[in-house]
């Protein structure tokens, strides 16, 4: 029946009185309710016609018209995961628990994915624990340089190391007190997220100063003045402070941290607790996340002890997917657990093949070059083309599956501040290096780092320095005696025995060990930038 505003009336079939109706709500067959007011002076043609297929066009089998072939489900479709299989578009039971499984699968993959820098800085804080460095006035510090024992994402063997995990859950407010003497520091959230940088390309300049780090929600009383203050999305955060070589020395860097650096709740000001330093050079411990089912649990341990908005909804639904909640026990039953071992399996080769074989075009750093770039994109927080191509996944999860820390000065292009960084996997054709074979690198000559440049040696398993019978698998041009051409470039070689006369630069490799290397410089000058000066290409020699 019709609502008729006008008080006319119509026949059930008939329509073309509706033309004389200004607004109607027609009532069709069913009980579906439709607004006609767009329709206003348009006739609608008899729905006895509307029934008629166009001429030429068979009726689908089952229907009383052609139905697009696109939207259809045949009974049988064959897929990358095996046959599926529909009656009359519904899945069987067998089919339904195949793509049940694949999701699972899907999700899985994914969680391990968008999840490895949360739980990478939870394996830090881990490695802290098993060095008895889990309060915020515990420090671990390399006091004799990072060498290949601990194992670390791709650290260096060239500045003094200090690292404290805050937890800002149980102390509030935590005051940062950074010595003037002090490098580039970084406090990055649990989800390895920018806070603040502090140092010389922190807001203290290189003079040092007071810095207040807010934890998610607090609504007490701050300092109005006397702080350099960051807000933290997280409870959990890492402050790691770099100190640089003096003479070629770190001992001045670990004077200086040891005497001068200070970590405390704002609540202890006046009586704050006496630091702790924990010696971490030379002792073998983990702060590398897991590549196997127990990455579930790592990050299960993050959504537990941070706030509910850490991650977006859309991040949290997908880790809930596979059973990891806030407030809930993760304890996925037998069928689960064995999806998901199958999924970080195949998550760890993805991020294996993003990190070690990228296909993303501007991963290399010059044309026809080995030479990788690890911030495709440019971006510390990894947002493509200014945001428009949103948040790039794979050079997130390239950065992130082979180094730690994260602050926009890392990308940033100021000549003689900062550090700038090139990775290399491969020789001149593009063979991944073989530790039993011998190779020759070129440094050219006037390289433009106004403080000091370096190479290091990495394990492609742990990602971390190689290790062999030395404990510092790398070259420093103001720690070692390097033999230089007349000129002025510096060969190195890379093999498992020096080349006779070449020892001072020579790096150990070890025969049926994969290893890659990084490049380092320090106060990188504008040749680095504009790339008028470039390393060599690793090559091959007998």
């Amino acid at each position: 029946m019709c609502n008729d505003r006008s008080d006319q009336h119509h026949q059930p079939g008939s329509f073309n009185h509706l033309n004389k109706i200004d607004r109607r709500d027609v009532v069709l067959g069913g009980g579906a309710l439709l607004t006609a007011t767009a329709l206003a002076g348009v006739a609608l043609p008899d729905l006895a016609n509307a029934q008629v297929p166009k001429p030429g066009a068979a009726p689908t089998p089952g229907f009383n018209n052609k139905i697009p072939d696109k939207i259809m489900t045949p009974d049988k479709v064959e897929t990358r995961i095996g046959t599926l299989n529909f009656v009359d578009g519904v899945p069987t039971a067998e089919t339904t628990q195949k793509v049940y499984d694949h999701l699972d699968f899907l999700r899985g993959v994914e969680v391990f994915l968008n999840f490895v820098p949360a739980a990478s800085l939870e394996a830090v804080r881990l490695g802290h624990v098993e060095m008895n460095a889990s309060k915020s006035n515990q420090a671990i510090i390399f006091d004799q340089l990072m060498d290949s024992n601990p194992l670390f994402l791709t650290g260096n063997t060239d500045t003094v190391y200090c690292s404290v995990i805050l937890d800002l859950e149980t102390d509030g407010p935590t005051v940062v007190e950074v010595p003037a003497e002090s490098g580039p520091g970084t406090v990055n959230d649990a989800f390895f997220r920018f806070v603040i940088d502090m140092g010389p390309t922190g807001p203290d300049k290189g003079k040092g100063g007071k810095y207040l780090i807010v934890p998610p929600g607090y609504t007490g009383v701050l300092p109005k003045t006397g702080y350099f203050v960051a807000h933290s999305p997280s409870y959990v955060n890492w402050l790691i402070l770099r100190g640089f070589l003096v003479d070629g020395s770190p001992d001045a860097a670990a004077k200086m941290f040891r005497n001068d650096l200070k970590v405390y709740p704002l609540s202890r000001a006046k009586n704050p607790p006496k630091m702790e330093f924990t010696n971490g050079s030379r002792v073998p411990f983990n702060t590398v996340h897991a590549n196997d089912f127990e990455f579930y649990v790592e990050l299960d341990h993050v959504f537990q002890k941070e706030p509910i908005d850490l991650f977006d909804p859309e991040l949290r639904g997908l880790a809930a997917a596979i059973g990891i909640r806030k407030g809930q026990k993760f304890a996925p039953d037998a069928r689960m657990k064995a999806i998901l071992t199958d999924a970080v399996a195949v998550a760890n080769a993805t991020s294996r093949a993003i990190a070690f074989r990228s296909r993303d075009p501007r991963s290399p750093i010059y044309p026809n070059s080995q030479w990788r770039t690890l911030f495709i994109g440019g971006d510390y927080r990894w947002l493509d083309g200014d945001g428009l191509s949103g948040r790039n996944q794979d050079a997130r999860t390239n950065y992130f599956y082979m180094a730690t820390l994260n602050t926009p000065a890392m990308v940033a292009s100021t000549p003689g501040q900062g550090s700038q960084y090139a990775l290399n996997y491969a020789d001149r054709s593009g063979n991944p290096f073989d530790g039993a074979k011998n190779y020759r690198l070129n440094i050219p000559a006037n390289v433009p780092a106004k403080d000091f440049w370096s190479v290091v040696l990495y394990d492609p398993q742990t990602r971390s320095e190689l290790q062999t019978s030395e404990p510092f698998p790398s070259k420093n041009n103001k720690r070692d005696k390097l033999m230089v051409n007349a000129d002025g470039s510096v060969d190195l070689y890379f093999g498992p025995k020096p080349p006779a006369g070449k020892e001072a630069n020579w790096m150990q490799t070890i025969p049926g060990k994969g290893w890659f290397v990084l490049i380092r410089l320090y106060g990188p000058l504008e040749p680095w930038f504009d790339k008028t000066w470039r390393p060599g290409e690793f090559e091959l020699v007998s």
